[in-house]
């Protein structure tokens, strides 16, 4: 078994292939290299460039597989199909994953690996910048800032994986406990569903902080195939049962067009947990309600709209951030939120660090705090850590 295999899905790449693979051989790292690449039946240009490059890479020590389509069928499988068929045909102790329009850095197998090897139950991700500079700089800002608590914290939000799938790098244990990328073809976010899943098992995120890939933009990109629809419906399934299915009662923050949005995505159960939705402006808080005009039931639902001072936690927040000129972080921060280090799952057994938490859950019942106010509940208070289910006392789901 060599220690790093490289995975790279092709499909219709020859403009991008060549800073590719040029960006594989002048990798610095010196241990057993492999690069197992599939052709998901390509109609360009693309085979004759991966053939022209094994001589290249084979006389650096890198050793190629290169796995074309089934002769079978002229159509493409899909990139999820692809990355798990050339996992398959690799060997390597670590999967360094890679896009064939992408390019990393000299050292990004040196610096993800020495990570990995620490983190070995880990999706390691790192840094970027993307070609043509200023393509989704938003997008991008947010990626690179995030904190390591808020790699966890920020599941939710409309931007998928808070690493980003070209910079990731794992055990093939990872990939193994997850088993394998969804195949759905054109349209699935596999990514999004594989990192969603290798939560679920416990799994974490790392990010090494530095720029070890130019990740291209261009219209051609896969990414485009995915509706905006389906990735909301995956992060809503995930934040019901990962979140809500411990919380008794919760307020919408946003009573506007995403918040109600939200509101009407839920289950029905769900539904009825929302105990408000609070806001800002008056006029959404004068009229005193939402009412629920697409329910079935013969009284339709009244939901409270108070302003989110008057509002009760938790809060499910449903505001594109950094689009208010600060206001809404201003009035976040105005309640003083009090902020709990750190929470553990027991049964996942990782840390889950929280982010301007606004109360603790302990079992199956809730304990709510302000400001720096001790609370003790069977014996436990909320100035020392907890070790208990969940707690996303404050979570973000913004349509950024």
């Amino acid at each position: 078994m060599v220690e790093v295999s490289i995975i790279l899905p092709v499909y219709n790449a020859a403009r991008w292939l060549d800073d590719c693979l040029q960006s594989v051989l002048e990798q610095r790292y010196l241990g057993d290299l492999e690069l197992s690449i599939y052709n998901d039946a390509s109609t360009d240009s693309s085979k004759a460039i991966l053939n022209k490059w094994m001589a290249s890479l084979e006389a650096h020590g890198i050793h190629v597989i290169l796995t074309d389509h089934p002769s079978d069928s002229s159509l493409p499988k899909g990139v999820g199909f692809a990355k798990n068929r050339a996992i398959e045909k690799s060997s390597g102790k670590y999967l360094c994953f890679l896009d064939a329009d992408d390019v990393m850095h000299k050292d990004r197998i040196v610096e993800q690996l020495e990570v990995a090897r620490r983190h070995t139950r880990s999706i390691i991700g790192s840094c970027f910048h993307r070609e043509p500079v200023g393509s989704t700089q938003r997008f991008t800002d947010w990626a690179n800032g995030l904190s390591q608590h808020q790699l966890l914290t920020q599941i939710y939000t409309s931007h998928g994986p808070t690493v980003i799938m070209p910079t990731w790098f794992c055990s093939r244990n990872v990939y193994d406990t997850v088993g394998s990328f969804h195949e759905g073809g054109k349209g699935v976010p596999e990514d999004l569903v594989f990192f969603y899943k290798h939560l679920e098992v416990g799994g974490t995120i790392v990010r090494v902080d530095q720029d070890l890939m130019m990740y291209r933009y261009h219209s051609d990109a896969t990414t485009f195939s995915v509706s905006e629809s389906t990735i909301w419906q995956l992060r809503l399934d995930f934040l019901e049962k990962r979140v809500l299915s411990n919380w008794e009662r919760f307020t919408i923050w946003n009573a506007g067009k995403q918040g109600r949005r939200f509101y009407r995505s839920l289950s029905e159960s769900n539904r009825q947990k929302v105990a408000m939705f609070c806001d800002v402006d008056e006029r959404k808080i004068s009229k005193g309600y939402y009412t629920y005009e697409e329910s079935t039931a013969i009284v339709k639902p009244k939901i409270p709209v108070v302003h989110f001072r008057d509002a009760q936690p938790p809060f499910i927040i449903c505001v594109k951030l950094d689009l208010t000129k600060g206001d809404f972080e201003n009035n976040l921060k105005s309640l003083n939120l009090k902020e709990v280090d750190k929470l553990e799952f027991e049964e996942a057994q990782y840390k889950q660090y929280q982010e301007l938490v606004y109360g603790m859950v302990w079992r199956d019942k809730a304990v709510w705090f302000k400001n720096q106010e001790t609370v003790t509940y069977k014996g436990y208070s909320n100035q020392t850590n907890l070790v208990g289910y969940p707690d996303y006392s404050t979570v973000r789901f913004p349509c950024l």
